[in-house]
């Protein structure tokens, strides 16, 4: 009988994409932009961070954004509304962005005038995780409604990013069942450097914590190998 010929589809798509993820990152760092990468579910308050940043940071940064939506251009609005440039990636169907729909975006921005760019990923915990969009920063969200056992259900995720921002805390006293102590705990076990800030979008509890973490990173050193964001899909 023949042999089967098998051929392993995924690892070449993942490898073609860190490469153009890898040089994304070196070209922004060239032009001196920091692209952030905003991942979460559906309904974590995504969009309502990129406002509250926006506003925070624009007096003292050239912001734009990158919006990932499966078919819909209403996040776009909502951010153009606060008076940046904004890009609406629609997928039409796939569930997360990767490192040339980034790239296609970024050509359709004025580079040369900005110094951070958000993308606000498709809303999910599982795929997003997996592909390298040439960002320098990977940054979640989880709200409290959502619970503290997302770690256990979706630990890629919370291995490739480097900031976790524990959104709606105003909730934590209708959630009895969500302790924040577990939730760190649990996050730690996958990735001990992860950065954590509790907020709240809704009443800004905690914003100012994160808005100055961030800026004294928007204007980093040049890009070095050992300081890139972790690769998707690589960690373990």
């Amino acid at each position: 009988m023949e042999e089967v010929r098998l051929i392993e589809v995924k690892e070449e798509i993942m490898a073609d994409n860190t490469a153009a993820a890898d040089e994304l990152r070196e070209s922004l760092s060239r032009k001196g932009v920091f692209l952030l990468n905003l991942m979460s579910s559906p309904g974590a308050g995504k969009t309502s961070l990129v406002v509250r940043t926006i506003r925070a940071l624009k007096d003292t940064f050239r912001i734009g954004v990158i919006e990932g939506d499966i078919d819909s251009t209403v996040d776009a609005q909502t951010v153009m509304a606060e008076g940046v440039p904004a890009v609406q990636l629609r997928t039409g169907g796939f569930c997360h962005l990767d490192a040339a729909m980034v790239g296609k975006a970024l050509d359709a921005m004025p580079l040369d005038d900005l110094d951070l760019i958000i993308i606000e990923n498709v809303g999910n915990l599982v795929c997003p995780a997996e592909f390298d969009t040439g960002a320098r920063l990977n940054v979640m969200i989880l709200s409290v409604p959502e619970g503290d056992d997302k770690p256990l259900k979706y630990p890629l995720m919370f291995t490739i990013s480097q900031v976790l921002l524990v959104n709606k805390i105003d909730y934590l006293k209708y959630e009895e069942a969500f302790d924040i102590r577990v939730l760190r705990e649990r996050v730690f076990n996958l990735n001990p450097t992860m950065e954590i800030f509790e907020i709240s979008c809704k009443t800004g509890e905690g914003f100012g914590t994160w808005i100055n973490w961030l800026a004294e990173r928007i204007t980093p050193p040049a890009l070095s190998a050992d300081d890139a964001a972790p690769s998707p899909g690589a960690a373990g």
